[in-house]
């Protein structure tokens, strides 16, 4: 699990929360990456798009359009963090399969900031709009009213678990994923199995690309569900 440890840029061997660090330093390709493809690629504004351009409008649109499909229009206003968190977990899930790379999403420590800071955003956001009528997403007027109380309590569990699993899933399948390639890798030194660990590890990289792309949508999408929950609690 080599591949996973936060060791500091400029010698030494204890890592304080001033240190600058291979976490540190892939976050800062991570923001530079998104800038040159944001602003450098767009930069033209070319009928006839670029490659560059090509990718940075799908990316917009197809973020865009997830917002507005499930929160909802009036969760438009929040589309610029919204886009924000979509491309600086994909670029980070797809940088960290660069050979040598630190993939900084397969850390526990950032997903979890990533996914308080929309838990927190969504509960201040749901007390600011409703009032104490955001309370009302916890109880199921729908249900008989014997079972409300337990489903309340179930409803509310669940509502402050959701920063675990939000980080959590993200965390675990970009850990797990390394991994296993690194598994495979250590096998190739064996001569009888080296030609099917390479192509278990062609194989896994391709599955590891798509899943780069698959958790940076789930992530956002949950995003929006838990949006939602905020701007229409009754519903």
């Amino acid at each position: 699990m080599d591949q996973f440890i936060v060791k500091p840029l400029f010698g030494g061997t204890e890592v304080h929360w001033y240190t600058i660090t291979n976490v540190t330093l892939w976050m800062a390709i991570i923001v530079l990456a998104i800038i040159g493809l944001m602003v450098l690629g767009t930069a033209g504004r070319n009928r006839i798009p670029s490659r560059m351009q090509s990718v940075a409008e799908m990316a917009y649109g197809f973020v865009y359009k997830m917002v507005e499909d499930v929160a909802g229009r009036d969760a438009l206003r929040f589309f610029p963090y919204i886009f924000s968190l979509f491309m600086f977990i994909v670029c980070a899930n797809v940088l960290g399969l660069i050979p040598t790379a630190f993939t900084v999403t397969s850390h526990f420590a950032v997903t979890i900031v990533l996914a308080l800071a929309v838990f927190l955003t969504v509960t201040i956001l749901g007390f600011v709009l409703h009032g104490t009528q955001f309370l009302g997403l916890f109880w199921v007027s729908s249900a008989p009213m014997v079972m409300r109380p337990m489903l309340a309590l179930i409803e509310l569990i669940s509502y402050f678990v959701r920063p675990v699993s939000h980080s959590i899933r993200l965390a675990g399948n970009m850990m797990a994923g390394h991994a296993v390639i690194k598994v495979f890798a250590g096998f190739a030194a064996i001569a009888l199995v080296s030609p099917i660990s390479i192509v278990a590890i062609v194989g896994m990289y391709g599955l590891e690309l798509l899943v780069a792309f698959i958790q940076a949508y789930v992530f956002t999408i949950l995003t929006c569900v838990y949006l939602k929950d905020a701007l229409h609690p009754a519903h």
